[in-house]
């Protein structure tokens, strides 16, 4: 009964770990934020790029703001794309 019960945690514990391996969060928002804006005070846009650029940021936020960090992470990737980064 005892091997059974260890043998039963050891399993609990293998495939509690494999979830949070799988789950990892993606960098914060913040961070990737900060990026895109240090890039973004560097660029030099045309008034059409600098307009997708503010529109992706915003919706970056919003997610941000939500707490979707991938989704927010998608949008500033997005935004960098637009500026050549």
């Amino acid at each position: 009964m005892k091997r059974f019960a260890f043998a039963a945690a050891a399993a609990a514990l293998a495939v509690s770990a494999s979830i949070s391996a799988t789950s990892a969060a993606p960098a914060p928002c913040e961070e990737t934020l900060k990026a895109l804006r240090a890039a973004e005070a560097q660029a030099k846009l045309g008034t059409a790029d600098k307009a997708k650029v503010l529109d992706l940021e915003s919706k970056g936020i919003e997610r941000c703001n939500a707490d979707d960090d991938k989704r927010a992470d998608d949008f500033f990737a997005q935004a960098m794309k637009v500026m050549g980064k």
